[in-house]
């Protein structure tokens, strides 16, 4: 009877606990969770297991799971059980996620060339240590993270949008893995409040943007709205659409600067972050390689591109400089220069194919109707040009099109 009742009880709980089921999203990195598998997610009713039955890759990875409840399949059939006084428990710390992005200078105060990471978790472990090394060997504390960061996976696209300007299109939808967004006013994002990046982490490539309102519309769902886009200069790296399973970040001090010697930019490192109460060898650790290239180094994209021309047939070409370093005084007769010199690249393409290329000195450049000639141009072409920096090389180009 006691082996019956015990099977009975067992039935009657996995079939009550059954009824509780989670459908989420993982992001490509999470390549290791697998239909099977047994997660502790943070519920309104306290910690709960869910076993997952279903994985779908799609971008990001669309899980669906029931509630289990480890205890019962744990406890043999018919067992009489002794009352006993329950000890406090520990939670559990969830698997870290951690995202590392080289970003542009958003305050100033960054060291240039050095990346950020940022790192979140479903059960949060308190703080998160950030270790590296040139090989999966003898690694070196480099930071530790005291806080998780709002990450989230977006479920809608987002095109692309004129920087500068209050983008009130079609809201962007934005699932957090964990944390909560609020809406603010019009001034206070002109003051740098709610400021985000959108992107790829297998790309590496970042847009930086802000959003005024910040509305709940499901669980951890949240619709973002009145963006301005493409700011800290990557309005230059803009694709024409965010697609649907983008990553998330709110910068809101979360993230911290990894140390990276200037003469390490380009070269492999290898990173393992995790719980900072462990070793960085725990299986709790997660080990990525990146590369980084210093994007706090990359030249602004040029403004006001204009092209026209003379009596004698030269198309005379002039632009503005931008600088990503001290450039929001009203006071200043100029933004400073925030390189060792100006330099620009000026290319002329047609038909996909690059015709000439020069470098100048200033924000201006004549195509002599002699060099026209010689390089057998016809409208309609193409002229982009680049601002140029001796640390990192060429910025993102601005492009006209000559019609005639």
């Amino acid at each position: 009877r006691a082996e019956a009742r015990g099977i009975a009880e067992r039935w009657l709980a996995e079939a009550r606990i059954g009824r509780d089921r989670v459908r989420f999203a993982l992001p490509p990195s999470q390549a290791q969770v697998m239909a099977g598998d047994v997660v502790s997610l943070e519920t309104t009713a306290g910690l709960r297991e869910f076993r997952l039955d279903r994985v779908e890759s799609a971008g990001a990875r669309l899980v669906e799971g029931v509630r289990v409840d480890s205890s019962i399949a744990a406890a043999p059939s018919g067992a009489e059980t002794i009352p006993t006084v329950a000890a406090a428990q520990t939670t559990p710390a969830g698997r870290v996620y951690p995202l590392f992005m080289d970003l542009p200078l958003l305050t100033g105060s960054e060291v240039e060339h050095a990346p950020h990471v940022a790192a979140s978790a479903v059960n949060w472990p308190g703080s998160v240590a950030v270790y590296q090394s040139a090989e999966d060997a003898g690694y070196a504390l480099d930071t530790v993270l005291e806080r998780a960061a709002v990450i989230g996976i977006t479920e809608s696209g987002l095109g692309a949008a004129t920087e500068g300007l209050v983008d009130r299109g079609a809201a962007l939808q934005v699932r957090l893995i964990r944390g909560a967004l609020s809406s603010v006013s019009s001034e206070a994002v002109l003051n740098g409040a709610n400021a985000a990046v959108i992107g790829d982490p297998a790309t590496g490539v970042w847009e930086v943007f802000q959003f005024t309102r910040a509305v709940l519309v499901g669980e951890r769902l949240w619709e973002l709205s009145e963006l301005l886009r493409g700011q800290a200069g990557t309005d230059g790296v803009m694709p024409p659409v965010w697609p649907t399973g983008s990553h998330f970040v709110l910068l809101d001090g979360a993230a911290r600067q990894i140390g990276l010697a200037s003469e390490q930019r380009g070269l492999e490192r290898h990173y393992r972050v995790g719980p900072a109460s462990k070793s960085y060898d725990d299986p709790a650790f997660v080990h990525e390689v990146h590369a980084f290239q210093g994007v706090g180094l990359r030249p602004y994209r040029v403004v006001h591109l204009r092209a026209g021309a003379n009596e004698a047939g030269d198309l005379e070409l002039s632009w503005v400089r931008r600088t990503r370093i001290d450039g929001d005084s009203w006071e200043a007769y100029e933004v400073p220069l925030g390189e060792e010199r100006e330099l620009y690249r000026v290319q002329v393409w047609a038909a996909g194919v690059l015709i000439r290329e020069e470098e100048v000195t200033a924000p201006a450049w004549t195509y002599a109707a002699a060099q026209q000639a010689a390089d057998g141009v016809a409208a309609p072409f193409e002229i982009d040009v680049a601002q140029i920096s001796d640390r990192y090389g060429a910025g993102p180009s601005r492009r006209i099109t000559i019609n005639g």
